[in-house]
Formats: structure tokens, C-alpha cells, sequence
């Protein structure tokens, strides 16, 4: 199960992140609202947890209303301080599916993940949605990219890299978070295991005069988009 977590409060979202982590999800993290709805369009998760309000233009109110209006049905729990009668029937208006004030008992938002996962479960799974980056697509169940008038098959560590590089656009990706997350709960593979397998994944998705959509930030890590 893949949940997507946006928090401005790094407090929060780390000690939270490992918690649902040891219940067995698979958690994604973004620390704005900008960031966090642009995951939010470009991946599939089971439920997103959002705080209410964040610093800048887009605050978990507006992710959810936007995502609303794109008719995407992914539950939503809120996390927010405000508390008044007035507050929870404007965020279930803007279609959230339930509410948590803070602070919060873990053992209560535990419970909240688990009632929201089920009733989500019992809806018909919707047709495989295609991921988007620029001029690239991924089918991710299928194992196969598209781009201009190519079909480009993939292995499943190429599929699960790519699936996850395109969920976060344009965002930095550490070494250490892109291992996590393909090798969670495995053995670390060798540190040219990733170098190689981005090597792989670049000779098929853009081999020359294509433009490049996987870039090395030195030191760091990876970033997907042009």
C-alpha cells in the first residue's frame, strides 16, 4: 500500500514516515504543497495524508479540492490544528474522507489508515493509469514506457525506478533514498548497482537524438525531467 504524506513539519513527517513504514506501507514524503500536489497528480497511492495548512500558495485544502476536480478518488485524511465545526465541514466539503486535529494519538491515526485503506479497497480498482513525465509515459503494470513512437519494455527494477523518479519530478532523489526504496527490507545490493541500472534505464528511454529525463546530481543522487 502506498500512502503520500505532505507536512511542512519535519518533526512530524519522519518519526511518522517510520511508523507507517513498520506497519508495512510504503510511505512518500513532501515537505510543501507545490510538491506535494505534483506527486500527488503524477503517482497512484492508496490514501494521501495532508496537513492543512502549509507555507505558500497551495495548502492541503487547495491539494485536495484540485485533485477533486481531476475526478481522482484517492481517500484523504487531514492533519490539521483546526478544530471547529466550521473547519471539519469545510474540509469535508472540499472532499476529504476524514479528519485528525493534532496532536493525535498514533494509535488513533493507525486505526484511521486502516478504516480508510479497507473502505477504499472494497471500490473497483480503476483502469491502470499511466504515469507521465514530459514525453514519457509508463505503463507500470505492464512493465512498458512509451515515447514518441517507441514501446520500450522494462525490467522490474527498471519499472519501480522509473515509476518512482516520475512520482517525484524534478526533485533531487538521494542514493540512499532511491535504495530504500527498491530494496526495502532486501539485502543493500553493492553501491554500482544503482549507477548500473540507471545506465541500463537511460539506454532505453533516451537513446540519442531523444533528450535526457534521468540527470546525475553529483554527490546526491538523481533528478527525472528536462
Amino acid at each position: 500500500m502506498q500512502i503520500l504524506l505532505v507536512d511542512d513539519e519535519v518533526a512530524l513527517t519522519e518519526p511518522l514516515t517510520q511508523v507507517l513504514e513498520r506497519e508495512g506501507y510504503q510511505v512518500d514524503v513532501a515537505n510543501d504543497g507545490t510538491q506535494g500536489l505534483a506527486i500527488a497528480q503524477a503517482g497512484h497511492y492508496q490514501l494521501l495524508i495532508l496537513d492543512w495548512l502549509m507555507p505558500g500558495d497551495i495548502s492541503g485544502l487547495e491539494i485536495c479540492r484540485r485533485l477533486r476536480a481531476q475526478d481522482k478518488t484517492v481517500p484523504v485524511l487531514f492533519l490539521t490544528a483546526k478544530d471547529t465545526l466550521d473547519d471539519r465541514v469545510l474540509g469535508l466539503d472540499a472532499g476529504a474522507d476524514d479528519y485528525l486535529v493534532k496532536p493525535f494519538e498514533l494509535r488513533e491515526l493507525l486505526a484511521r489508515v486502516r478504516a480508510l485503506l479497507r473502505r477504499s479497497a472494497t471500490v473497483t480498482a480503476p483502469v491502470t493509469e499511466r504515469l507521465q513525465i514530459n514525453d514519457l509515459s509508463l505503463d507500470r503494470e505492464n512493465r512498458l514506457a512509451y515515447r514518441g513512437d517507441r514501446t520500450i519494455e522494462l525490467s522490474e527494477k527498471e519499472t519501480d525506478l522509473l515509476a518512482y523518479l516520475i512520482q517525484h519530478p524534478n526533485q533531487v532523489l538521494t542514493h540512499q533514498q532511491i535504495h530504500q526504496h527498491l530494496w526495502q527490507g532486501d539485502t543493500p545490493p553493492s553501491s554500482n548497482v544503482l549507477p548500473a541500472l540507471v545506465r541500463l534505464l537511460r539506454r532505453k528511454i533516451e537513446p540519442p537524438p531523444e533528450a535526457p529525463l534521468i540527470h546525475t546530481v553529483y554527490g546526491k543522487g538523481y533528478r527525472c525531467g528536462l
